[in-house]
Protein backbone atom coordinates (compact mmCIF):
# COMPACT_ATOMS: atom_id res chain seq x y z
CA UNK A 1 0.00 0.00 0.00
CA UNK A 2 1.13 3.48 -1.05
CA UNK A 3 0.95 5.79 1.72
CA UNK A 4 0.97 9.71 1.19
CA UNK A 5 0.79 12.67 2.89
CA UNK A 6 -0.37 15.98 1.86
CA UNK A 7 -1.66 19.31 2.42
CA UNK A 8 -5.03 19.98 1.46
CA UNK A 9 -8.11 21.75 2.66
CA UNK A 10 -11.53 19.07 3.08
CA UNK A 11 -12.96 20.10 0.23
CA UNK A 12 -9.74 19.99 -2.44
CA UNK A 13 -8.66 16.16 -1.01
CA UNK A 14 -9.33 13.81 -3.83
CA UNK A 15 -9.91 9.84 -3.44
CA UNK A 16 -12.42 7.08 -3.94
CA UNK A 17 -13.55 7.25 -0.22
CA UNK A 18 -13.04 10.58 2.15
CA UNK A 19 -13.07 9.10 6.07
CA UNK A 20 -13.84 12.20 8.46
CA UNK A 21 -13.95 11.20 12.21
CA UNK A 22 -15.83 13.27 14.44
CA UNK A 23 -16.15 13.08 17.93
CA UNK A 24 -19.84 12.53 19.78
CA UNK A 25 -21.50 16.20 19.53
CA UNK A 26 -19.38 17.86 17.63
CA UNK A 27 -21.11 18.12 14.31
CA UNK A 28 -20.23 21.95 14.11
CA UNK A 29 -16.81 21.71 13.19
CA UNK A 30 -15.54 24.31 10.39
CA UNK A 31 -14.16 21.88 8.40
CA UNK A 32 -17.91 19.76 8.76
CA UNK A 33 -19.57 22.90 7.39
CA UNK A 34 -16.87 23.90 4.56
CA UNK A 35 -18.15 19.61 3.42
CA UNK A 36 -21.83 20.67 3.85
CA UNK A 37 -21.71 23.77 1.90
CA UNK A 38 -19.76 22.32 -0.99
CA UNK A 39 -22.39 19.96 -1.15
CA UNK A 40 -25.44 22.37 -0.95
CA UNK A 41 -26.24 21.13 3.12
CA UNK A 42 -27.19 17.58 1.84
CA UNK A 43 -24.81 16.50 4.06
CA UNK A 44 -26.20 18.37 7.50
CA UNK A 45 -29.68 17.02 6.35
CA UNK A 46 -28.11 13.37 6.26
CA UNK A 47 -26.97 12.76 8.92
CA UNK A 48 -30.29 14.91 11.23
CA UNK A 49 -32.28 12.17 9.22
CA UNK A 50 -30.16 9.01 9.85
CA UNK A 51 -29.50 10.61 13.67
CA UNK A 52 -25.78 10.12 13.36
CA UNK A 53 -24.24 11.45 16.76
CA UNK A 54 -20.62 10.33 16.35
CA UNK A 55 -20.67 7.55 18.97
CA UNK A 56 -17.65 5.06 18.61
CA UNK A 57 -18.21 3.02 15.35
CA UNK A 58 -20.80 4.58 14.22
CA UNK A 59 -20.77 5.33 10.42
CA UNK A 60 -22.48 7.49 7.69
CA UNK A 61 -21.81 7.01 4.05
CA UNK A 62 -22.51 9.90 1.98
CA UNK A 63 -22.33 10.17 -1.57
CA UNK A 64 -21.03 13.33 -2.97
CA UNK A 65 -22.43 13.03 -7.09
CA UNK A 66 -18.92 14.70 -7.93
CA UNK A 67 -19.87 17.72 -6.17
CA UNK A 68 -16.36 17.03 -4.38
CA UNK A 69 -13.05 15.49 -5.45
CA UNK A 70 -13.56 12.64 -3.64
CA UNK A 71 -16.30 10.47 -4.71
CA UNK A 72 -17.52 8.82 -1.38
CA UNK A 73 -17.13 10.57 2.28
CA UNK A 74 -17.54 8.36 4.88
CA UNK A 75 -17.97 9.99 8.63
CA UNK A 76 -17.18 7.97 11.57
CA UNK A 77 -17.83 8.18 15.08
CA UNK A 78 -15.19 8.64 17.86
CA UNK A 79 -17.54 8.44 20.53
CA UNK A 80 -16.97 10.80 23.25
CA UNK A 81 -13.76 13.49 22.92
CA UNK A 82 -12.34 12.05 26.70
CA UNK A 83 -12.28 8.45 25.80
CA UNK A 84 -10.13 9.06 22.56
CA UNK A 85 -7.05 6.47 22.72
CA UNK A 86 -5.60 4.45 20.30
CA UNK A 87 -6.86 1.63 20.12
CA UNK A 88 -10.27 4.19 19.30
CA UNK A 89 -7.85 5.06 15.98
CA UNK A 90 -7.36 1.35 15.50
CA UNK A 91 -10.44 0.70 15.86
CA UNK A 92 -11.82 3.16 13.28
CA UNK A 93 -9.23 2.53 11.13
CA UNK A 94 -10.71 -1.02 10.56
CA UNK A 95 -14.11 0.09 10.20
CA UNK A 96 -13.13 2.35 7.58
CA UNK A 97 -11.31 -0.48 6.08
CA UNK A 98 -14.56 -2.02 5.73
CA UNK A 99 -16.43 0.53 4.28
CA UNK A 100 -13.79 0.80 1.13
CA UNK A 101 -13.71 -2.54 0.68
CA UNK A 102 -17.66 -2.82 0.37
CA UNK A 103 -17.38 0.47 -1.57
CA UNK A 104 -14.57 -1.39 -3.81
CA UNK A 105 -12.34 1.63 -3.27
CA UNK A 106 -9.21 1.30 -4.40
CA UNK A 107 -8.18 4.75 -2.67
CA UNK A 108 -8.54 6.29 0.72
CA UNK A 109 -8.34 9.40 2.00
CA UNK A 110 -8.36 10.15 6.10
CA UNK A 111 -8.75 14.00 7.23
CA UNK A 112 -7.05 15.22 9.87
CA UNK A 113 -7.78 18.11 11.63
CA UNK A 114 -5.36 21.27 12.44
CA UNK A 115 -3.73 20.69 15.70
CA UNK A 116 -3.93 16.76 16.36
CA UNK A 117 -1.65 14.19 16.99
CA UNK A 118 -1.42 13.13 13.38
CA UNK A 119 1.64 11.11 14.54
CA UNK A 120 0.12 8.64 17.15
CA UNK A 121 -3.29 9.05 15.28
CA UNK A 122 -2.17 8.40 11.36
CA UNK A 123 0.04 5.27 12.82
CA UNK A 124 -3.02 3.54 14.62
CA UNK A 125 -5.42 4.31 11.92
CA UNK A 126 -2.85 2.77 9.08
CA UNK A 127 -2.33 0.09 12.14
CA UNK A 128 -5.85 -0.67 12.10
CA UNK A 129 -6.73 -0.53 8.39
CA UNK A 130 -3.63 -2.79 7.49
CA UNK A 131 -4.07 -5.20 10.00
CA UNK A 132 -7.98 -5.63 9.25
CA UNK A 133 -7.17 -6.83 5.34
CA UNK A 134 -5.78 -9.97 6.59
CA UNK A 135 -7.56 -13.11 5.27
CA UNK A 136 -6.40 -16.69 5.53
CA UNK A 137 -8.04 -18.35 2.58
CA UNK A 138 -5.69 -20.68 1.39
CA UNK A 139 -8.06 -24.10 1.36
CA UNK A 140 -11.33 -22.19 0.58
CA UNK A 141 -12.79 -23.20 -3.12
CA UNK A 142 -13.64 -20.27 -3.49
CA UNK A 143 -11.70 -17.17 -2.37
CA UNK A 144 -12.35 -14.42 -4.37
CA UNK A 145 -10.17 -11.57 -3.09
CA UNK A 146 -11.69 -8.35 -2.27
CA UNK A 147 -10.53 -5.28 -3.94
CA UNK A 148 -7.01 -4.11 -2.64
CA UNK A 149 -6.72 -0.39 -0.89
CA UNK A 150 -3.62 0.94 -3.28
CA UNK A 151 -3.27 4.46 -1.89
CA UNK A 152 -3.78 5.61 2.25
CA UNK A 153 -3.74 9.36 2.05
CA UNK A 154 -3.41 11.45 5.42
CA UNK A 155 -4.52 14.62 4.18
CA UNK A 156 -5.20 18.08 6.04
CA UNK A 157 -4.45 21.65 5.78
CA UNK A 158 -0.67 22.73 6.77
CA UNK A 159 0.05 18.83 7.25
CA UNK A 160 3.24 17.98 6.42
CA UNK A 161 6.17 14.98 6.32
CA UNK A 162 8.23 14.96 9.52
CA UNK A 163 11.07 12.72 9.95
CA UNK A 164 9.20 11.57 13.14
CA UNK A 165 5.47 10.79 11.35
CA UNK A 166 7.39 9.07 8.86
CA UNK A 167 9.17 6.73 11.03
CA UNK A 168 6.17 6.17 12.80
CA UNK A 169 3.62 4.93 9.60
CA UNK A 170 7.20 3.22 8.58
CA UNK A 171 7.26 1.08 11.77
CA UNK A 172 3.78 0.30 11.37
CA UNK A 173 4.12 -1.52 7.76
CA UNK A 174 7.50 -3.12 8.81
CA UNK A 175 5.82 -4.83 11.92
CA UNK A 176 1.88 -5.29 10.37
CA UNK A 177 4.10 -8.34 7.88
CA UNK A 178 5.24 -10.13 11.02
CA UNK A 179 1.70 -9.85 12.91
CA UNK A 180 0.73 -11.88 9.50
CA UNK A 181 3.23 -14.60 9.49
CA UNK A 182 2.52 -15.13 12.88
CA UNK A 183 -1.24 -15.94 11.85
CA UNK A 184 -0.38 -17.57 9.16
CA UNK A 185 1.65 -20.06 11.03
CA UNK A 186 -1.11 -20.77 13.70
CA UNK A 187 -3.71 -20.99 10.80
CA UNK A 188 -2.47 -23.75 9.33
CA UNK A 189 -3.55 -26.79 10.06
CA UNK A 190 -1.42 -29.10 12.47
CA UNK A 191 -0.30 -31.58 9.50
CA UNK A 192 1.32 -28.57 7.68
CA UNK A 193 1.92 -26.51 10.31
CA UNK A 194 5.15 -29.45 11.74
CA UNK A 195 8.17 -28.32 13.84
CA UNK A 196 10.39 -29.11 10.26
CA UNK A 197 7.75 -26.62 8.32
CA UNK A 198 8.46 -23.89 11.45
CA UNK A 199 12.09 -24.68 11.19
CA UNK A 200 11.74 -24.13 7.28
CA UNK A 201 9.98 -20.99 7.65
CA UNK A 202 12.66 -19.47 10.41
CA UNK A 203 15.44 -20.35 7.35
CA UNK A 204 13.42 -18.47 4.91
CA UNK A 205 13.56 -15.24 7.54
CA UNK A 206 17.47 -15.15 7.22
CA UNK A 207 17.52 -14.83 3.25
CA UNK A 208 18.65 -11.31 2.51
CA UNK A 209 17.08 -10.36 6.49
CA UNK A 210 20.53 -9.87 8.32
CA UNK A 211 19.21 -12.91 10.68
CA UNK A 212 21.14 -15.78 11.00
CA UNK A 213 19.14 -18.61 11.96
CA UNK A 214 19.74 -22.08 13.28
CA UNK A 215 17.71 -25.28 12.98
CA UNK A 216 18.66 -27.93 15.08
CA UNK A 217 18.12 -31.68 14.75
CA UNK A 218 17.07 -34.82 16.74
CA UNK A 219 20.93 -35.24 17.01
CA UNK A 220 21.96 -31.96 18.16
CA UNK A 221 19.44 -32.07 20.53
CA UNK A 222 20.18 -35.09 22.35
CA UNK A 223 23.74 -33.16 22.44
CA UNK A 224 22.74 -30.38 23.93
CA UNK A 225 20.48 -32.51 26.34
CA UNK A 226 17.40 -30.82 25.74
CA UNK A 227 15.77 -33.72 27.40
CA UNK A 228 12.23 -31.88 27.87
CA UNK A 229 12.05 -31.53 23.75
CA UNK A 230 13.62 -35.24 23.51
CA UNK A 231 10.64 -36.42 26.44
CA UNK A 232 7.99 -34.40 24.72
CA UNK A 233 8.15 -35.59 21.03
CA UNK A 234 8.75 -38.88 22.21
CA UNK A 235 5.31 -39.91 21.92
CA UNK A 236 4.76 -39.05 17.89
CA UNK A 237 6.53 -39.43 14.42
CA UNK A 238 7.11 -35.88 14.34
CA UNK A 239 10.95 -35.41 14.66
CA UNK A 240 11.69 -32.05 17.36
CA UNK A 241 13.57 -29.19 15.61
CA UNK A 242 15.00 -26.06 17.94
CA UNK A 243 15.27 -22.90 16.25
CA UNK A 244 17.79 -20.11 17.05
CA UNK A 245 17.28 -16.80 15.47
CA UNK A 246 19.19 -13.54 15.75
CA UNK A 247 19.52 -10.34 14.65
CA UNK A 248 22.63 -8.37 15.19
CA UNK A 249 22.75 -4.54 14.82
CA UNK A 250 25.32 -2.69 12.70
CA UNK A 251 26.49 -0.58 16.00
CA UNK A 252 27.23 -1.94 19.86
CA UNK A 253 23.81 -3.15 21.05
CA UNK A 254 22.03 -1.67 23.50
CA UNK A 255 20.37 -4.23 25.07
CA UNK A 256 20.43 -7.81 24.43
CA UNK A 257 16.65 -9.17 24.69
CA UNK A 258 15.88 -13.20 24.15
CA UNK A 259 12.44 -14.08 22.86
CA UNK A 260 11.28 -17.64 24.10
CA UNK A 261 8.38 -19.08 22.37
CA UNK A 262 6.61 -22.21 22.74
CA UNK A 263 6.24 -24.02 19.65
CA UNK A 264 3.82 -26.96 20.70
CA UNK A 265 2.61 -27.66 16.46
CA UNK A 266 -0.64 -30.00 18.15
CA UNK A 267 -0.81 -30.94 21.71
CA UNK A 268 -3.23 -34.24 22.32
CA UNK A 269 -2.20 -34.03 25.84
CA UNK A 270 -0.28 -37.19 25.21
CA UNK A 271 -0.62 -40.44 27.73
CA UNK A 272 -2.66 -37.67 29.72
CA UNK A 273 -5.23 -37.40 26.76
CA UNK A 274 -7.06 -34.41 26.15
CA UNK A 275 -10.98 -34.78 25.67
CA UNK A 276 -12.15 -34.91 21.57
CA UNK A 277 -13.34 -31.09 22.01
CA UNK A 278 -10.27 -29.58 23.58
CA UNK A 279 -8.37 -30.84 20.85
CA UNK A 280 -9.97 -29.27 17.84
CA UNK A 281 -8.01 -26.18 18.22
CA UNK A 282 -4.54 -27.44 19.60
CA UNK A 283 -2.85 -26.27 16.48
CA UNK A 284 -2.73 -22.66 18.12
CA UNK A 285 -0.31 -24.44 21.15
CA UNK A 286 2.61 -23.25 19.18
CA UNK A 287 1.62 -19.51 19.31
CA UNK A 288 4.43 -18.38 21.02
CA UNK A 289 6.52 -19.58 18.68
CA UNK A 290 4.60 -17.56 15.98
CA UNK A 291 4.93 -14.64 18.02
CA UNK A 292 8.64 -15.01 18.38
CA UNK A 293 9.00 -15.67 14.30
CA UNK A 294 6.80 -13.00 13.86
CA UNK A 295 8.84 -10.41 15.73
CA UNK A 296 11.91 -11.39 14.30
CA UNK A 297 10.83 -10.67 10.81
CA UNK A 298 9.72 -7.29 11.61
CA UNK A 299 13.20 -6.61 14.10
CA UNK A 300 15.14 -7.34 10.67
CA UNK A 301 12.97 -4.80 9.06
CA UNK A 302 13.00 -2.09 11.41
CA UNK A 303 17.13 -2.63 12.19
CA UNK A 304 16.59 -1.18 16.32
CA UNK A 305 20.26 -0.77 18.32
CA UNK A 306 19.40 -4.13 20.03
CA UNK A 307 20.31 -7.53 19.41
CA UNK A 308 17.73 -9.73 19.18
CA UNK A 309 17.73 -13.45 19.42
CA UNK A 310 14.65 -16.06 19.17
CA UNK A 311 14.40 -19.17 20.50
CA UNK A 312 11.89 -22.15 19.43
CA UNK A 313 11.85 -25.53 20.79
CA UNK A 314 9.19 -27.39 18.26
CA UNK A 315 7.64 -30.74 18.90
CA UNK A 316 4.27 -32.56 18.69
CA UNK A 317 2.83 -34.30 21.83
CA UNK A 318 1.50 -37.21 21.07
CA UNK A 319 0.07 -40.38 22.67
CA UNK A 320 2.09 -43.98 21.70
CA UNK A 321 3.62 -46.66 23.16
CA UNK A 322 6.99 -44.69 22.98
CA UNK A 323 5.39 -41.65 24.62
CA UNK A 324 6.60 -40.06 27.86
CA UNK A 325 4.58 -42.02 30.83
CA UNK A 326 3.17 -39.98 33.73
CA UNK A 327 6.08 -40.74 36.75
CA UNK A 328 8.66 -40.04 34.59
CA UNK A 329 12.02 -37.88 35.58
CA UNK A 330 13.66 -35.68 32.84
CA UNK A 331 17.37 -34.15 33.98
CA UNK A 332 17.93 -30.93 32.55
CA UNK A 333 21.06 -29.27 31.46
CA UNK A 334 21.33 -27.12 33.84
CA UNK A 335 21.28 -29.92 36.82
CA UNK A 336 17.25 -29.34 37.73
CA UNK A 337 15.27 -32.62 37.64
CA UNK A 338 11.77 -32.76 37.17
CA UNK A 339 8.84 -35.47 37.57
CA UNK A 340 6.22 -35.47 34.88
CA UNK A 341 3.00 -36.19 36.35
CA UNK A 342 0.73 -34.88 33.51
CA UNK A 343 1.94 -35.46 29.87
CA UNK A 344 -0.70 -32.39 29.12
CA UNK A 345 2.09 -29.99 31.27
CA UNK A 346 4.56 -30.69 28.57
CA UNK A 347 4.91 -26.59 27.36
CA UNK A 348 7.13 -26.10 30.56
CA UNK A 349 8.87 -28.80 29.69
CA UNK A 350 10.35 -27.73 26.55
CA UNK A 351 10.06 -23.72 27.17
CA UNK A 352 12.41 -25.15 29.95
CA UNK A 353 15.16 -26.12 28.01
CA UNK A 354 14.95 -23.13 25.17
CA UNK A 355 15.06 -20.66 28.86
CA UNK A 356 18.26 -22.93 29.88
CA UNK A 357 20.07 -22.09 26.10
CA UNK A 358 19.07 -18.52 26.90
CA UNK A 359 20.95 -17.54 30.36
CA UNK A 360 24.05 -19.28 28.70
CA UNK A 361 23.94 -16.71 25.78
CA UNK A 362 23.87 -13.97 28.42
CA UNK A 363 21.38 -11.74 27.51
CA UNK A 364 20.18 -8.44 29.44
CA UNK A 365 16.32 -9.38 29.84
CA UNK A 366 14.17 -13.06 28.21
CA UNK A 367 10.82 -12.71 27.65
CA UNK A 368 9.08 -15.98 27.12
CA UNK A 369 5.67 -16.15 25.63
CA UNK A 370 3.23 -19.93 25.61
CA UNK A 371 -0.04 -20.48 25.31
CA UNK A 372 0.31 -22.32 28.84
CA UNK A 373 -2.59 -22.70 30.74
CA UNK A 374 -6.11 -22.59 30.43
CA UNK A 375 -6.24 -21.94 34.47
CA UNK A 376 -4.97 -17.91 32.88
CA UNK A 377 -8.12 -17.54 30.71
CA UNK A 378 -10.63 -18.47 33.67
CA UNK A 379 -8.49 -15.57 35.48
CA UNK A 380 -8.37 -12.94 32.35
CA UNK A 381 -10.37 -14.25 29.84
CA UNK A 382 -9.82 -14.34 25.78
CA UNK A 383 -8.86 -10.83 25.42
CA UNK A 384 -5.65 -10.28 28.13
CA UNK A 385 -2.83 -12.20 28.65
CA UNK A 386 -1.16 -12.63 31.99
CA UNK A 387 2.49 -11.39 32.64
CA UNK A 388 4.35 -12.70 34.80
CA UNK A 389 8.08 -11.18 36.07
CA UNK A 390 10.86 -11.21 38.50
CA UNK A 391 11.54 -8.06 37.79
CA UNK A 392 9.24 -5.10 37.86
CA UNK A 393 11.06 -2.43 35.82
CA UNK A 394 10.45 -5.15 32.99
CA UNK A 395 7.13 -5.62 33.87
CA UNK A 396 6.30 -1.85 34.10
CA UNK A 397 8.37 -1.38 30.32
CA UNK A 398 5.97 -3.95 28.64
CA UNK A 399 2.72 -2.63 30.53
CA UNK A 400 3.79 0.53 28.72
CA UNK A 401 4.49 -1.02 25.35
CA UNK A 402 1.07 -3.40 25.75
CA UNK A 403 -0.79 0.08 26.49
CA UNK A 404 0.97 1.89 23.18
CA UNK A 405 -0.14 -1.65 21.12
CA UNK A 406 -3.15 -1.91 22.68
CA UNK A 407 -2.62 -5.58 23.48
CA UNK A 408 -4.17 -6.22 26.79
CA UNK A 409 -1.23 -7.60 29.43
CA UNK A 410 -2.55 -8.33 33.19
CA UNK A 411 0.07 -8.40 35.88
CA UNK A 412 -0.64 -11.29 37.63
CA UNK A 413 2.02 -12.31 41.33
CA UNK A 414 4.67 -14.70 41.61
CA UNK A 415 3.36 -16.24 44.49
CA UNK A 416 6.25 -17.70 46.29
CA UNK A 417 3.90 -19.37 48.70
CA UNK A 418 2.76 -21.87 46.06
CA UNK A 419 6.09 -23.41 44.89
CA UNK A 420 5.48 -25.81 47.61
CA UNK A 421 2.75 -26.88 45.76
CA UNK A 422 5.49 -28.02 42.28
CA UNK A 423 7.90 -29.30 44.79
CA UNK A 424 8.37 -33.27 44.34
CA UNK A 425 9.49 -36.20 46.70
CA UNK A 426 11.03 -38.08 43.90
CA UNK A 427 12.80 -34.83 42.24
CA UNK A 428 13.45 -30.87 42.13
CA UNK A 429 10.07 -29.71 41.26
CA UNK A 430 6.92 -31.49 39.41
CA UNK A 431 5.52 -30.06 36.12
CA UNK A 432 1.89 -29.44 38.02
CA UNK A 433 0.77 -27.64 41.05
CA UNK A 434 -1.96 -28.16 42.86
CA UNK A 435 -5.78 -27.48 42.19
CA UNK A 436 -5.72 -24.08 42.14
CA UNK A 437 -3.92 -21.29 40.77
CA UNK A 438 -2.42 -23.22 37.55
CA UNK A 439 -1.29 -20.35 35.75
CA UNK A 440 1.23 -18.85 39.10
CA UNK A 441 2.30 -22.39 39.61
CA UNK A 442 2.78 -22.81 35.15
CA UNK A 443 4.98 -19.65 35.69
CA UNK A 444 6.82 -20.66 39.63
CA UNK A 445 8.45 -23.36 37.22
CA UNK A 446 9.48 -21.75 33.99
CA UNK A 447 11.11 -19.42 36.80
CA UNK A 448 13.73 -22.24 38.24
CA UNK A 449 14.99 -22.28 34.95
CA UNK A 450 15.92 -18.27 34.43
CA UNK A 451 19.09 -17.63 36.99
CA UNK A 452 18.81 -14.56 38.00
CA UNK A 453 18.00 -12.91 34.50
CA UNK A 454 15.67 -10.43 34.48
CA UNK A 455 12.26 -12.33 33.10
CA UNK A 456 9.24 -11.84 31.60
CA UNK A 457 6.53 -14.79 31.34
CA UNK A 458 3.14 -14.11 29.03
CA UNK A 459 0.66 -16.79 29.18
CA UNK A 460 -0.96 -16.10 26.05
CA UNK A 461 -3.59 -18.55 26.08
CA UNK A 462 -6.38 -16.75 25.49
CA UNK A 463 -5.56 -13.75 22.88
CA UNK A 464 -3.06 -16.04 20.75
CA UNK A 465 -6.62 -17.20 19.00
CA UNK A 466 -9.96 -15.67 19.00
CA UNK A 467 -13.73 -17.90 18.26
CA UNK A 468 -15.02 -14.63 16.81
CA UNK A 469 -13.90 -12.21 14.08
CA UNK A 470 -12.38 -8.76 16.18
CA UNK A 471 -12.17 -4.98 14.45
CA UNK A 472 -8.35 -5.64 13.62
CA UNK A 473 -8.71 -9.79 12.95
CA UNK A 474 -10.83 -12.27 11.47
CA UNK A 475 -11.87 -15.96 13.60
CA UNK A 476 -8.16 -17.56 14.38
CA UNK A 477 -4.73 -17.04 14.82
CA UNK A 478 -4.30 -12.82 16.15
CA UNK A 479 -0.70 -12.62 16.04
CA UNK A 480 -0.87 -11.61 19.80
CA UNK A 481 2.29 -10.16 20.98
CA UNK A 482 4.32 -9.27 18.07
CA UNK A 483 3.16 -5.50 18.12
CA UNK A 484 3.86 -4.97 21.92
CA UNK A 485 7.47 -7.42 21.54
CA UNK A 486 8.07 -4.66 18.93
CA UNK A 487 7.55 -1.79 20.63
CA UNK A 488 8.92 -2.75 23.70
CA UNK A 489 12.16 -3.69 21.70
CA UNK A 490 12.21 0.05 19.63
CA UNK A 491 11.60 1.58 23.46
CA UNK A 492 14.75 0.73 24.80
Amino acid sequence: MNVRIQSQSITAIRSDLLVVSVAQGKHNAAHLKALDAAVDGVLREQVRRSRFQGKRGETLLFHTHKRLPSVLILLVGLGKQASIEPSTWRQVGATARRQAQEQRAKSLAWFVEPGMDVQGMGAAILEGILLSGYVFQKYKSDNGKKTAIETFTLAGPGLRKSVRLSQSLETVQNTVPGVFLARDLVNEPASVSTPTYLANQAKKLSDGNGLKTEVWGVNKIKAAKMHGLLAVSRGGPEEPRFIKLRYTPSAKPKKKVALVGKGLTFDSGGLSLKPAKSMETMKIDMSGGATVLGTMRAIAALKPQVQVTGYVPSSENMPSGTAQKPGDIISYRNGKTVEVLNTDAEGRLILADALICAVEDKPDVIIDLATLTGACMVALGSRVAGLFSNNQQLTDDLLASSKETGEQLWPMPLVKEYKDDIKSPIADIKNIGGGYGGAITAALFLEEFVSEVPWAHLDIAGPAFSERALPHAPRGGTGFGVRTLVQYILNL
